[in-house]
């Protein structure tokens, strides 16, 4: 039987053609992800060295996110993509090649990713700004929602991807596969030419790099739906999120059986995501917020869940319904920024989301270890679930939250500087 087309992809062109490109480049992570680590140790490098070249990834993003944002609203989004798929792509050929020949070395892995993740910093901003440019505004949430389903399926198809590339090509011919993906999406956006929305020079004025960066800022002050959004965002990444990275792990080796058990938690969730996400495609609520933020509570009970001492087939079902939760509210939330956010600071503002989300994480993953070393892991993991969930269900106790309609009743076009 012949699987139907989304209309999205049939009506918005652009839109499915980038979806493609995407689509690759999504998949080429996931790999990315599991082979980097074990290139490190392919080459003799320690369980440190894992943790020094994944970091060297990350902290530009921390660095280099809020200009990456201001950029975006001042030149064409899909240039900064283009240039940052083509930065990723050699650096990922170049990793592979020194893995291939013999001639890697951590240090030099290390500076490569910290050019990776200076990519990455740019991309990420200018990618939430571009889509509304490609998309008319009755079908953002649909898109947004098969953008969440590729990510939501990389999760589960990408490490069984990985896993046998790394067996029959090692990680060098894994990361090859990552360069020929960014190289797809690259190529994809080089087809785009010029989108709608407003000329340059009117998307963002001229103020010098602060002031730009200000005027996002204001954006964000001025909308309390927005910066509550961000702050419980914020919670759920600090909070929750090292029950799934640091203790689920630890607990799943102790009292579960092993990795094996871990992994079948992982790929329920995985499934419940994608399930998330065509609940995302199908729903359209008045109230976007609303359901996002009873998502989100949804969501944050994973902690509870992984640390409830149930057997491990009902704890790999209650983490798809958290999974369910995750996708439904991540897709309205950032369609909702792309929906009431003047398109014109749209990057700046996502830069702000993307910021708080990524600084802030690693605060939870350094403290999750100790605080469950001195009070117990199940104790330390009912706590979290005693902060979060309130935390979200703070966030639907405002009216603008509460209230917010899935279009905006008046222009949102103009901003005052």
């Amino acid at each position: 039987m012949a699987v139907p087309i989304p209309e999205v992809l049939r009506v918005e062109r652009q839109f499915a053609r980038l979806f493609v490109g995407q689509s690759l480049s999504v998949l080429g992570d996931r790999v990315s992800f599991v082979a980097l680590p074990f290139a490190v140790l392919s080459i003799g490098g320690s369980t440190a060295d894992v943790g020094l070249v994944t970091a060297a990834g990350l902290l530009p993003v921390l660095v280099f996110m809020l200009v990456g944002g201001v950029w975006a609203d001042r030149i064409p989004r899909q240039r900064i993509m283009l240039v940052s798929d083509l930065v990723r792509c050699a650096v990922q050929t170049a990793i592979a090649v020194l893995l291939l020949t013999g001639t890697a070395r951590v240090g030099v892995l290390a500076l490569l990713m910290v050019v990776f993740g200076v990519a990455d910093a740019f991309f990420l901003p200018a990618s939430t700004g571009l889509l509304p440019l490609l998309v008319s505004g009755e079908r953002l949430g649909e898109a947004n929602a098969l953008r969440g389903f590729v990510h939501s399926a990389g999760l589960v198809i990408g490490p069984v991807l990985a896993g046998g590339l790394v067996a029959l090509a090692g990680p060098g011919g894994a990361l090859l596969v990552d360069a020929v993906s960014f190289a797809a999406s690259a190529a994809v956006l080089a087809r785009l030419g010029a989108v709608g929305g407003r000329a340059v020079g009117e998307r963002a004025e001229r103020l010098g790099f602060l002031a730009e960066l200000r005027v996002g800022w204001q954006q964000v002050r001025e909308r309390s739906w927005v910066w509550s959004g961000m702050l419980a965002m914020a919670v759920y990444h600090v909070v929750v999120l090292p029950s799934v990275f640091v203790l689920g792990p630890v607990l799943a080796a102790r009292e579960w059986g092993g990795a094996g058990a871990w992994a079948v938690v992982v790929t329920a969730f995985g499934l419940g995501s994608i399930v998330g996400d065509v609940c995302a495609y199908r729903l359209k609520p008045a109230r976007p917020m609303a359901v996002a933020a009873v998502a989100m509570a949804v969501a944050s009970c994973q902690a509870l869940i992984i640390g409830s001492g149930a057997p491990v087939a009902v704890i790999a079902l209650l983490e798809a319904c958290t999974g369910v939760g995750v996708s439904l509210c991540f897709v309205l939330w950032e369609t909702s920024l792309q929906v009431h956010i003047p398109e014109q600071v749209l990057s700046r503002v996502s830069s702000y989301d993307q910021l708080i989300a990524v600084a802030l994480m690693p605060l939870g993953l350094v403290l999750a270890g100790p605080l469950a070393d001195g009070i117990g892991v199940h104790r330390t993991l009912f706590g979290m679930t005693a902060l979060a969930v309130p935390a979200a269900l703070v966030l639907l106790a405002l009216p603008a939250v509460r209230k917010l309609p899935a279009r905006p009743s008046g222009d949102i076009a103009s901003i005052n500087p």
